[in-house]
């Protein structure tokens, strides 16, 4: 059987990697996209390295978004988002991915699907389906390109590169039951082997669920890869996520809300503390405001889910939410440092002032362009799939 071929391109967006296609380039029926996406990551792989697909082994390396043609009259573009399983085929489009949303809009641009400057500053505002929200992406170009090179780093990503400034605006109430999904700051949630913990679910960026890594045994300090080989606190996690998933009205059971693996975001948070990073630098207290060790698709992160930084910025300025708990006193919520595993991330969320809501979110991002041509990935033969060349 030949292979399919479609029109492609790789691209890193922050700390993660995608493969990134046109939306006029997909079969109209999006019922087949799950099975294609897999099969173009190389998923499902038990041996967890996605050889035979574009795939990195990990969630941050295991991504598809898809880019078109604007059906919001206040964007210019739409952008679609997949989760796709490594050891597993689930395609989950419950989320969207903060760190690849900073690719979107200079590769829209780049291919032409938006006006913009020749020089200068570009602004996309890009339409998310997955959270139904804008996302304005400033980025600076040149001689009609989008320009990938300058000196602003990001934490887990080696070098630096041109700053892509995104606002989420109106970032929370992704899916319709408000800002704080159970009406509470905090609720009690009392887990299958007795243990009683304090957890705030929030839907902002996309829906999340914070626990003090303290009353789970956990700690904030830890290296991912510890984290992933300590199995009672994974599972305790994982409980955790699945309840609060039917809690915020996402899944109508713990059974459903296993298969939903992007959504909601589960992580630990704590208090300052010293501690050394992936790269070995080591930062002290005064450093960060706070500690998160977030969990992404079943894996402990190795930075942090750029959108789980913005629902972690938003709870942020919720009085008496669990992450509000584990802040330093007098810490500026438009530049709140987050310690992660690869680093201090900054972020910053802002009150509308008449109404009291979260107006936005904004965070500093990277990226660059790896290689584009067309993807080639074997299918069984399905009419609703297109058809090799």
């Amino acid at each position: 059987m030949s292979q399919l071929r479609i029109p492609a391109a790789f691209i890193r967006g922050g700390t993660s990697k995608a493969v990134v296609l046109k939306r006029a380039d997909l079969p109209t029926d999006e019922t087949g996209w799950p099975m294609l996406f897999a099969a173009i990551l190389g998923s499902p792989d038990p041996n967890m390295r996605q050889l035979n697909g574009m795939g990195g082994g990990i969630s941050s390396l295991s991504k598809i978004c898809v880019v078109g043609s604007s059906t919001h009259s206040g964007a210019d573009i739409d952008y679609t988002f997949a989760q796709v399983g490594v050891v597993n085929d689930t395609v989950d489009f419950s989320g969207n991915c903060g760190n690849m949303s900073s690719a979107v809009g200079p590769f829209a641009y780049d291919e032409g699907m938006v006006s913009g400057p020749l020089d200068g500053e570009a602004v996309v505002r890009i339409y998310n389906t997955n959270s139904k929200k804008i996302i304005a992406a400033r980025f600076p170009v040149a001689g009609g390109r989008a320009v990938v090179t300058g000196d602003f780093a990001i934490p887990g990503l080696h070098g630096t590169g041109a700053k892509v400034a995104l606002d989420f605006l109106d970032p929370t109430d992704t899916r319709g039951r408000g800002t704080l999904p159970t009406g509470r700051v905090a609720d009690l949630m009392t887990l299958k082997n007795g243990l009683e913990v304090h957890v705030t679910m929030i839907d902002a960026a996309i829906p999340s669920v914070f626990v003090a890594a303290a009353d789970i045994g956990g700690d904030t300090r830890t290296h991912p890869a510890e984290i992933d080989a300590d199995a009672m606190l994974m599972a305790q996690l994982e409980e955790i996520r699945r309840r609060a998933s039917v809690a915020m009205g996402l899944a109508p059971d713990p059974e459903a809300a296993a298969l939903q693996i992007a959504t909601p975001k589960v992580a630990m948070v704590g208090p300052t503390g010293s501690y050394a990073d992936l790269a070995g630098t080591q930062h002290t207290p005064q450093t960060h405001d706070l500690q998160i060790r977030m969990i992404s698709a079943g894996q402990a992160h190795r930075a942090v889910p750029m959108t789980g930084t913005l629902a972690l910025a938003c709870a942020a300025i919720i009085e008496n939410s669990v992450v509000a708990g584990c802040i330093t006193e007098g810490a500026d919520p438009l530049n709140l440092r987050i310690g992660t595993p690869s680093g201090i991330v900054t972020v910053g969320a802002t009150h509308d002032r008449a109404t009291g809501a979260i107006a936005a979110v904004r965070i500093l991002r990277t990226q660059r362009r790896l290689m584009d041509g067309h993807i080639y990935v074997s299918l069984p033969a399905d009419p609703a799939l297109p058809q090799p060349n």
